[in-house]
């Protein structure tokens, strides 16, 4: 048997020993090892590149540009993935959204996935945005919805305030950024602590904190698919890099607030909230007195839909932070509802 059909096997059995609960189980950390820009990890669907040049540097951003499968509905959506996320793991929401007669976009951005990891670049949201619109016109795209999810969805946030004419709709899906934790005594860290944080991703690491957090403590095997697919950048030769963007984010999500900003989206939003989600950046810096305070998800989700203007809520009582992955036949039968009204 070939290489190429040996790692896929290996991290299929793990997964499925995870999933059994099986106690004695020792991460794949040599299963795959991808490039700094996930070469060696093959997306659902073709990879295209938008080239361009920004802050000096030339850049390529990876996207998928998926035609629907039904009848086109005359919309198209934008996906923005999340810090810990690729356009990859947006999988199971194109292929129903193209199912239901949706163009899709998904992008990796910038220092992420199968874009570009710059070694100097200031990192701001509104930089993100500007790629992303820069990509969107290069596709003649004028306007479309907007659905993004963690991190992405703070960008989207951004991203809509500057960009307004040219959304019709705004998703969220389990949005960070719905309070400000810097605010509430999460200690600022240097870029330098941050990236030797980073330093130490492992399988393991991503694994745990994905379930107590992404997945409400439970574990599937269909999950270890993206645990390998990030901790595969941090075995591969473009580690360090992978590391150092990585770090570059966390100074961006933790120094960058949306959340004073939400009466400015003029937009229709659908904030998609998984209730046991509990994700705060820096948490664990804060004191544990602090800590216990952040990430009430079912509380943050109430109040910001209460300050933004045109605004509505779902919430999924027994879902994390990813529910889209926890439970995809939930999650899209309440999405493509609210997407027809």
């Amino acid at each position: 048997m070939c290489l190429s059909k040996i790692v896929p096997l290996v991290i299929l059995l793990l997964a499925g020993a995870l999933a059994a609960g099986a106690p004695d189980v020792v991460a794949a950390e040599d299963a795959a090892a991808y490039g700094p820009e996930l070469e060696g990890f093959e997306y659902p669907w073709p990879v295209s590149y938008f080239a361009f040049t920004s802050q000096g540097e030339s850049m390529r951003m990876a996207y998928m540009d998926v035609k629907p499968t039904a009848a086109p509905n005359g919309n198209t959506i934008v996906l923005f993935h999340g810090k810990n996320f690729c356009a990859a793991t947006w999988e199971g929401s194109i292929a129903t959204l193209r199912e239901a007669g949706f163009r899709v976009i998904a992008v990796d951005q910038i220092g992420f996935c199968k874009s570009t990891k710059p070694a100097h670049y200031q990192f701001t949201f509104q930089q993100l945005a500007a790629n992303t619109h820069a990509l969107l016109a290069s596709l003649d795209i004028g306007h479309a919805i907007v659905m993004g999810h963690s991190m992405g969805g703070m960008l989207g946030m951004r991203y809509a305030m500057m960009y307004a004419d040219t959304v019709d709709r705004l998703v969220l899906v389990d949005p960070i950024g719905l309070e400000d934790w810097k605010e509430k005594g999460v200690p600022w860290q240097s870029v330098d602590a941050w990236h030797q944080a980073e330093l130490k991703t492992t399988a393991d690491s991503i694994r745990n904190y994905q379930r107590a957090t992404y997945y409400a403590g439970t574990w599937d095997a269909k999950y270890e698919r993206w645990v390998q697919m990030l901790a595969g950048l941090y075995r591969g030769p473009g580690r360090d890099i992978v590391a150092w963007n990585a770090a570059l984010v966390d100074d961006m999500v933790l120094t960058q607030p949306v959340f004073y900003e939400f009466e400015k989206i003029s937009v229709p939003v659908l904030l998609i909230i998984g209730d046991k989600d509990n994700t705060a950046v820096g948490k664990n810096l804060a004191p544990p007195e602090i800590r216990a305070t952040l990430g009430n998800y079912p509380l943050l989700g109430k109040q910001a839909v209460a300050r933004m203007p045109r605004a509505q809520l779902i919430e999924f009582a027994d879902l994390g932070h990813a529910p889209q992955i926890q439970a995809p036949d939930v999650f899209h039968q309440a999405l493509l509802g609210a997407l027809k009204k």
